[in-house]
């Protein structure tokens, strides 16, 4: 099937997975990482700078690649994180080590990130027609799931004793990806000498440049419940991950009566995450099936609800069995809401500005990521019974503005078709 796509997809399908399959092993867990060496607070405070940082530079990041070209972005992106996988393994040797230091490498890394995926993303799109884009994507989603699955499992068991070694794989995987990206990728960018092409690279053009998009009521409601709802998701690698590290006793698990291994928090977080990326790979396209033809916003409500429940779960139990009763429900929530929030979200956006909205969407990562981020400090505060009640307080919230950004969308929709009427 890959080769049935343009070569710039296949490659950089290539180095995605590459470059996902080992930084999975390692950015899930730092959040330990920062409580271990500092603490909660300073961990919180680290990962919710980061992801601001990232989304501003993303904002840069798809402007640059409409003024100065998709490959220019990406090889420059590619270039800083090679930098900042190199600083990472000076800061954290087996003679020296610096949280402090290790936190500016992973602020370029942010920054890196932030220039390569929408260059990437646009690229993607340059170069694919509206036959092979199901396909493309397909693919891509399945790639992105295999590689952080294997990722999270090796992490979760190398993670706290081979960080170091883990660091030097990822900055040797950093160094396939630059030259892959330099000697492979073709440029799909044609530079325009126009006033359009020279504007100016401030904030006020870049928020001018989605003014209409944030007019549009119905969508941005529809956005802020999306951001409840990956709020959620973000907690496994903050909150819950911090818990699980600290509350977990590390105890020897036996498997088929003779095979015996330790298993810890930091382990136990990568099971139950490996379990639920399974759970979506192989029940994906069996859900689909089922969830065919039927009314979406009944699914999309009772899936955001199991994804709050089995994130309320896991904000406080410590029992093994109920943690992976606890992953398949959250699961199954996943499989319900993602393709139905996807379909409705199409219906809501003025098709003659859907890259915008598109764009627009695409925030609701890095704002889930900054709640993400948060929850390590509010869980210090009202611990994981605080914690489960919130996780599900958002579930209603993200239920709550999607139905309200449903409604305002008819009642535009209604007013629209009596104007023309009239």
């Amino acid at each position: 099937m890959l080769k049935e796509l343009h070569p710039n997809i296949r490659i950089r399908i290539y180095t995605s997975f590459l470059s996902r399959v080992i930084a999975s092993m390692i950015f899930p867990f730092m959040a330990i990482y920062y409580t271990r060496e500092l603490n909660a607070t300073y961990a919180g405070f680290f990962i919710l700078t980061q992801v601001v940082i990232q989304f501003f530079s993303s904002l840069y990041g798809g402007y640059f690649a409409d003024t100065i070209g998709r490959k220019k972005m990406m090889v420059i992106g590619e270039w800083m994180k090679v930098f900042a996988f190199l600083g990472m393994i000076t800061v954290n040797s087996p003679i020296f080590t610096s949280p402090l230091a290790t936190f500016l490498m992973v602020i370029i890394m942010g920054v890196a990130s932030g220039l390569i995926n929408p260059a990437a993303e646009a690229m993607l799109i340059d170069v694919s027609t509206k036959e092979t884009r199901t396909l493309m994507y397909s693919i891509n989603y399945w790639a992105v799931n295999l590689s952080i699955m294997l990722g999270l499992l090796v992490g979760g068991w190398l993670f706290k004793t081979h960080f170091f070694e883990l660091l030097i794989i990822l900055f040797f995987i950093s160094i396939i990806t630059l030259t892959m990206t330099i000697t492979l990728i073709k440029e799909t960018f044609t530079s325009k000498k126009t006033v359009e092409a020279l504007k100016p690279y401030g904030i006020k053009p870049l928020l001018l440049s989605y003014q209409t998009v944030i007019k549009d009521i119905p969508f941005v409601l529809f956005t802020i419940g999306g951001i409840a709802i990956l709020s959620l998701e973000h907690q496994r690698n903050n909150f819950i991950a911090v818990r699980l590290e600290g509350e977990i006793i590390p105890t020897v698990v036996s498997l088929f009566g003779n095979i015996q291994f330790s298993l810890d928090g930091v382990k136990l977080l990568s099971l139950l995450f490996v379990g639920n990326t399974l759970i979506i790979v192989l029940f994906t396209s069996f859900v689909s099936k089922f969830i065919k033809n039927k009314a979406e916003q009944p699914i999309m409500y009772t899936g955001c609800l199991l994804f709050g429940a089995g994130y309320a779960i896991l904000s406080f139990s410590n029992d093994f069995l109920l943690l992976f009763i606890a992953i398949i429900i959250l699961s199954i929530g996943e499989l319900l809401f993602v393709p139905t929030r996807q379909s409705i979200l199409a219906d809501i956006v003025e098709d003659n500005r859907r890259g915008a909205y598109m764009a627009f969407n695409g925030f609701i990562f890095q704002f889930g990521k900054m709640f993400g981020a948060l929850g390590i400090i509010v869980g210090q505060q009202i611990g994981g019974i605080g914690m489960s009640f919130l996780y599900i307080l958002f579930a209603f919230i993200g239920i709550a503005f999607a139905r309200l950004g449903i409604l305002k969308s008819y009642e535009k929709r209604k007013d629209r078709t009596s104007s023309t009427v009239v």
